[in-house]
């Protein structure tokens, strides 16, 4: 398969701008995901590398090979739309079989590579069905077989299961991963759904408003968000954010917080003015011998665990704690906070102040 380097693309569509100098690099063999709400710029990132949109300008390189003029014909790159994209008076044999006799290449050999993908994807019972009356599930997978059967450098996926029903959508991003291991393909694969990304990429790149946002591995991007709309995009709950007004500098391991001291990461870098103290929900806990208090005005009961909101100083927020665990309703609770995973964030930029836990990461977008 092909590494894919991105350096600084951008698409207009007359005065609008839909990517805006991107850089990222995609390893040879990754799962990749380009993540983002609708209309970010992640599907124009995709097509601009299968060739679908050419680039206003910047540079693209498969596998050494700079790209970014040449039409898909040229580039060996296999697209997966969400609406399958199969031929209705055809089976699925003729389906998978289509690119390949296209290509010239002997019918011996087509069969052989059809038997080979239908094995792969399990549908070997269904090739001599018509698309017109599969599931949904085995229309996607016949979609995805007549890309496999080309052996291209590179897959292309635009919301594959966007299509499919909740329960089905969780089964096929399981085989779809499981799929992309056993192939060990370079695979680009557009959501907006941050759990799928989450689940199935080895780095993914976070896509707001035409511009890379971040880019690292799931760990890195929940850990360590490099801007606040990263924070509250990822996770569900999102990110709790704490504005409070203040001073701090390089080398700072606390920040004052409506008079309470919270620890934080080694600033290595310092901000005045309104700042913002950033915590996920599961680095709160209720401790009655801290000083920072809150006012518990909700639970929630999710089996194992329990979102709790509740009403600080600093507004309000969520945790989330054992089910066991006591929290009642209009009563006042101690909190502390994971000092190791809080983020500082400037509310002017949205930007994440450089700190320990965050060093090296926030060059990745």
């Amino acid at each position: 398969m092909a590494q894919i380097q991105i350096s600084n693309i951008r698409k207009d569509f007359g005065d609008f701008t839909a990517v805006k100098e991107s850089s990222f690099t995609i390893e040879d063999g990754e799962f990749f995901m380009l993540l983002g709400p609708s209309g970010c710029g992640k599907t124009t990132t995709l097509r601009m590398i299968a060739g679908l949109e050419l680039p206003t300008s910047g540079e693209i390189y498969l596998d050494g090979e700079e790209i970014s003029q040449k039409p898909p014909s040229q580039r060996d790159i296999a697209f997966v739309f969400q609406m399958f994209a199969l031929y209705p008076h055809m089976n699925v044999r003729k389906n998978l079989s289509y690119p390949l006799i296209s290509q010239g290449m002997p019918r011996a050999q087509v069969k052989a590579k059809i038997d080979e993908v239908a094995g792969i994807l399990g549908i070997e019972d269904i090739l001599n069905r018509p698309v017109g009356g599969l599931s949904g599930g085995d229309r996607q997978r016949v979609a995805l077989g007549r890309a496999i059967v080309r052996d291209p450098k590179a897959f292309m996926m635009d919301e594959p299961l966007g299509a499919l029903d909740a329960e089905f959508r969780e089964h096929m991003a399981e085989e779809l991963r499981a799929l992309h291991d056993r192939m060990g393909a370079t695979t680009v694969y557009v959501t907006h759904d941050q759990l799928e990304a989450m689940q199935m990429g080895d780095k993914i790149v976070v896509m707001n408003n035409s511009v890379v946002e971040q880019f690292g591995t799931p760990q890195e991007i929940y850990d360590k968000p490099a801007t606040m709309f990263v924070a509250d995009f990822i996770g569900s709950p999102s990110m709790n954010f704490l504005p409070f007004e203040g001073q701090v500098a390089p080398g700072e391991k606390s920040i004052d917080l409506s008079g309470f001291s919270s620890e934080v990461p080694e600033l290595r870098e310092g901000a005045a003015g309104n700042l913002i103290f950033g915590v996920r929900p599961e680095n709160i806990q209720l401790n009655d011998t801290s000083a920072y208090r809150a006012s518990v005005l909700a639970t929630e009961y999710l089996g194992t665990t329990q979102i709790v909101t509740l009403d600080s100083p600093n507004g309000e927020l969520k945790a989330r704690i054992d089910a066991d665990q006591v929290a009642t309703v209009g009563e006042k609770v101690g909190l502390s906070f994971n000092a190791d995973t809080v983020t500082v964030f400037d509310e002017a930029s949205g930007r994440a102040l450089r700190s320990s836990l965050n060093e090296g990461v926030l060059n990745n977008g």
